[in-house]
């Protein structure tokens, strides 16, 4: 490595860090700020003052003893006591004050650069980033700190402040020492404390360098970590007798983590540390022997012996390792570091995003969106970083006001397509039109507006159950009386009745007065979301597999009230439960990312192709299954599944 390619490697890892957290300061304010910087002068000032009142003590005391009780001698030593212990009383009482100040320093920084991560995480149109495994560790090493509360960006940059202190006593003390023993002592040890100090800090900066590397597996650490003492998995970790194998599998994943960190720490600060710490001892010891030696010749005094003897000891220690300060500004600086690398590859992502973007037209009305139709032409896409292409040449017709039925097996593209419809990825080819414009050209949050979409992965938000349905239309005012009437639409509304505080309940057991929903529940929880963003405005309604948690009844009880549910709203049914579309007023079927049939269910189940041949497939295994119960006979009719339902209700 040559001395340009070194000075290099150490700007970026010591200098750049250092100087993206001076550029944060301003967010704590210049009062803060001018606070911490004089109260830490007054911190480095304190210990010196001490230092040289001790060392006047101890030159004081021979003639102090001689002269006894009430003598000028006495006198001048009582007063140099003083002096020394108001020192020391007021760098304890200054330390409070700093850690108060530091405090409001951290909280403000810090949630100025928590605001950064919220905005950088949710400020692409496409949900591509988050789906990305570096962006998910740059998130994750960002993260990390603030979710610890520890070493975070704001202690690192309170540590950088507190270096104020260190350093100007550091200064102060190698003064003293020059001036108390031998000119050049004063040099050489503030050169031998700053070679010790970047042993220590320069060691401290390698070995926090090595996290990176463990980065995926320490998402995988803290993963299991979660999946063994939170409760997603608490009833298969018991009834499967997971606790054996879940603590296996976490503790290889922990030393995956911690056993390169570990090797890396012997690596970084056994023999350097060592050798470090050697230097600055004899170093010392040269100057200490030196200093010993004017005294024992006369040439310097009782007092300039013990000041240079503390001023020595004094400022070799200041080249050590402060565990506070020093641990919490490299790791606070790592998350900067880690969160201008997130920020590039966001940058990245909206950089594609408006090279293929257009300009947003203002001369369309979106709120009337569409009133015609939403047509996918040749629309093409495949998932990022992957070669299967998911949707090939896609041509579809949705007219507006009507329910569309699309239809297939699993990994057909449907919800692929779903995702297409709100933006949240963009077609690599073609275009999504809404009365023949393309979607692309609209603003994506009026655009998203106008769709309310019922995820199979619906979110289940431990909220009161009027936020869970609220959010559907954040956008708008509350609205008690719309919010009953979704939930009465969506067949809730009864169960929310019976809560202890009605919609006021929270939906999780972890919080005072909340209780927990069936899967049936929460999914018509996410049902009266989106009917609730219909009641306000959403022309486009989306639901994909909304009845995967109901039960028969419920699901047959749902699709009778379908057609009321949908009624004047461009509706997509998203399924692959065949019997659950026939309702639809179109129905279209799609296979290896294209449309391979489409009409009415009476005409695709006569045309008998692959929508009749699914359909009868269904059915039949749904009528085998109730005649090995002996309860119905075998039925031939492709229909016989919904007369079974309707049965069974």
């Amino acid at each position: 490595m040559n001395l340009r390619s070194a000075w290099d490697g150490w700007v970026d890892s010591a200098v750049r860090p250092r100087v993206a957290i001076v550029r944060f300061l301003p967010v704590a304010g210049s009062r803060i700020i001018g606070a911490i910087v004089a109260a830490n002068l007054v911190a480095g000032a304190l210990p010196v003052a001490f230092v040289v009142a001790t060392s006047v003590v101890i030159g004081r005391v021979p003639a102090a003893v001689d002269g006894g009780l009430g003598s000028p001698a006495w006198d001048s030593l009582v007063l140099a006591f003083v002096l020394a212990a108001l020192a020391f009383l007021a760098s304890q009482a200054l330390a409070p004050v700093l850690v108060a100040l530091n405090a409001a320093l951290r909280r403000r920084v810090d949630g100025h650069l928590r605001d950064q991560i919220f905005e950088l995480t949710a400020r692409t149109t496409s949900i591509a980033p988050l789906e990305d495994a570096e962006v998910l560790d740059e998130l994750a090493e960002t993260s990390r700190q603030f979710d610890n509360d520890w070493h975070t960006p704001g202690q690192a940059a309170g540590g950088m402040l507190a270096l104020v202190a260190r350093y100007s006593s550091l200064v102060a003390f190698c003064a003293l020492l020059s001036a108390s023993a031998s000119w050049w002592s004063g040099p050489v040890v503030l050169g031998a404390t700053m070679v010790f100090r970047y042993g220590n800090r320069g060691g401290l900066r390698k070995y926090s360098r090595v996290w990176r590397t463990v980065m995926p597996a320490s998402r995988s650490y803290d993963y299991l970590r979660e999946l063994a003492m939170g409760e997603v998995a608490a009833k298969e970790t018991r009834v499967f007798g997971l606790d054996d194998w879940l603590g296996g599998r976490y503790t290889d994943t922990h030393w995956k983590v911690f056993g390169p960190v570990a090797a890396a720490r012997r690596r970084i600060y056994s023999y350097p540390y060592l050798g470090y710490t050697a230097f600055g001892v004899l170093v010392a010891s040269v100057v200490v022997v030196d200093t010993g030696l004017a005294a024992a010749s006369g040439e310097i005094s009782l007092t300039a012996l013990a000041l240079a003897l503390q001023a020595t000891t004094a400022a070799i220690a200041l080249g050590g390792y402060y565990p506070e300060a020093d641990t919490g500004s490299q790791f606070g600086m790592r998350a900067v570091e880690a969160l201008t690398r997130l920020r590039e590859r966001i940058e990245n992502y909206e950089a594609t995003e408006r090279a293929i973007a257009r300009p947003v037209r203002t001369d369309v009305d979106v709120t009337r969106l569409p009133s015609t139709s939403l047509r996918l032409a040749d629309v093409a896409f495949a998932y990022p970083g992957s070669e299967r292409v998911v949707l090939d040449g896609l041509e579809l017709e949705i007219p507006a006001g009507r329910s569309t039925a699309i239809v297939g097996v699993n990994g057909a593209g449907k919800t692929t397509l779903v995702k297409l419809l709100t933006r949240l990825y963009e077609p690599i080819r073609g275009a999504i039109l809404a009365d023949g414009v393309d979607i692309a050209e609209l603003d994506p949050v009026a655009w998203r507006r106008q769709v309310s979409v019922i995820f199979q992965d619906f979110v289940r938000l431990e909220l009161s159950a009027a936020d869970n349905i609220a959010l559907g239309a954040v956008h708008a005012p509350r609205d008690e009386d719309a919010l009953w009437e979704a939930a009465r639409r969506a067949g809730i509304a009864e169960a929310l009745e019976d809560l202890p505080a009605g919609l006021d309940t929270p939906l999780a057991r972890a919080y005072e007065g909340g209780i927990d929903l069936s899967g049936g529940q929460w999914q018509r929880i996410a049902i009266a979301r989106s009917l609730y963003a219909v009641a306000h405005g959403a022309r486009v309604l989306v639901l994909d597999e909304p009845t995967s948690a109901l039960d028969v009844r419920a699901e047959v009880a749902f699709f009778d009230r379908f057609v009321e549910l949908t009624r004047g709203v461009t509706s997509i049914l998203v399924s692959h439960r065949f019997s659950s579309v026939r309702r639809a007023d179109h129905v279209v079927v799609i296979e290896h990312g294209k449309v391979v049939e489409q009409g009415s269910h009476a005409e695709l189940t006569a045309a008998d192709g692959t929508y009749a041949r699914l359909f009868r497939l269904q059915a039949e295994r749904f009528a085998q299954g109730l005649d090995a119960e002996g309860e119905h006979p075998d039925y031939a009719d492709p229909d016989a599944v919904v007369d079974l339902a309707e049965v069974a209700e």
